[in-house]
């Protein structure tokens, strides 16, 4: 049997090309015929999809995380460098902080700003920036900062005195020191967001009430920042002559979507769809007997448009079955009855979350369900 994989990383114990390594070679020894598409939407994981999709390369570079502190973060680019890989995550991503250091009040995304002016100064035409994993709900004013010191122009240029660094509650006054209508180079660059968070800057709906308190945002800090989002936007608003506050996507990384879509006038794509389209997936579905999906949690949530379900969709409409394989699998029959063949999951019910999310065990538990249940159920199909 040709079997397609298309896996998204299991979040916090393997990444995409893990899992599917870990498949792979599994499948191959029974006598399957594997091809194997790592991938990710815009979260964990994306500079290696998006690369391997573009057969690209990837280099590092300095940033600094969300509290200001250096580090080294990862550009993708494109083979003819035309396209840059930006994640976010890579600058301003949750797994930078330790749980006491969790403040989205203080946690900036400057060090996306940096990683932006980077892929900009190597030439690049095109920006890929991924959105997902982030600790910050500033709007986006730490990377536009970033840019403004590296001296890039862009419509809105903001008071450098504008800072995230106050560990409180305080508000602070987001006022422009300047506007003039240049571009962000003298070259036309264009911005794509890869994003699958539906989420607008704010309301019930938007970026502070809906994710900083996953970032340590309490009650209080949560309406604090739902004003400053709002404050930010209405000012936005009368600079640049439009409202991009309500788009679809603008909430996610904390309002990172946001600054990119009103001052660069970037698109918002879903971040599987982008990497499915590069990677040439319906050519690769049009190959296979099997599409093989999967993440490290299935649950209903799956079904709101995570590359799960996107891998789903697109190879229904080549007529091909797709099983779904997790680490563990909840709301089953949801799951069945949007689409998918067959539900898995690779983790025995007896075994404790802690001993599972082992990258030794999971492989292991990986290699058990291509022995044990691929072998039966495609007998069963065969008959």
């Amino acid at each position: 049997m040709r079997i397609l994989l298309a896996i998204d990383s299991f979040k916090g114990c393997l990444a995409s090309a893990d899992v599917e390594a870990t498949l792979a070679h599994a499948l191959q020894r029974r006598g399957h015929t594997v091809a194997s598409l790592p991938v990710a939407d815009g979260g964990e994981g994306m500079v290696d999809a998006f690369v391997a999709a573009m057969r690209g390369h990837i280099e590092r570079v300095p940033t600094l995380d969300p509290l200001g502190r250096p580090v080294m973060g990862r550009i993708g680019f494109s083979a003819n460098r035309e396209t840059a890989i930006v994640e976010s995550a890579e600058a301003c991503g949750l797994h930078h902080l330790l749980p006491h250091e969790r403040n989205p009040w203080r946690a900036s995304t400057r060090g996306v700003g940096l990683l932006l002016a980077e892929a900009i100064r190597r030439g690049v035409r095109h920006i890929v920036v991924g959105l997902g994993g982030s600790a910050t709900s500033d709007c986006g004013i730490g990377m536009l900062q970033a840019l403004r010191s590296a001296g890039l122009q862009f419509p809105c240029a903001l008071n450098k005195n504008h800072t995230q660094n106050n560990a409180t509650n305080n508000e602070t006054e987001t006022q422009p020191s300047s506007f003039n209508n240049e571009t962000a180079t003298q070259r036309a660059i264009r911005i794509t967001l890869a994003c699958d968070v539906r989420a607008p800057l704010y309301g019930p709906t938007g970026a502070a009430h809906v994710f900083a308190p996953q970032k340590g945002a309490d009650a209080a800090m949560v309406l604090c920042l739902e004003r400053r989002a709002r404050r930010f936007a209405q000012w936005a608003a009368r600079h640049t002559g439009r409202d991009c506050a309500t788009i679809p996507g603008t909430g996610a990384a904390g309002g990172l979507g946001y600054a990119l879509v009103q001052f660069f006038g970037a698109e918002v794509r879903s971040g599987a769809d982008l990497l499915l389209d590069l990677a040439h997936f319906d050519r690769l579905v049009a190959e296979a007997d099997l599409v093989v999906a999967g993440e490290g949690h299935a649950d209903a949530q799956t079904l709101m448009g995570k590359l799960p379900e996107r891998v789903l969709r697109r190879a229904e409409r080549m007529g091909k079955p797709t099983w779904l394989v997790a680490g563990n699998a909840t709301d089953r029959h949801a799951l069945l009855a949007a689409g998918f063949a067959r539900v898995f999951a690779i983790t025995p019910p007896s075994m404790p979350l802690a001993e599972a999310l082992l990258p030794a065990t999971a492989k292991r538990n990986l290699e058990a369900w291509a022995a044990t249940c691929v072998a039966e159920n495609v007998a069963q199909n065969d008959k």
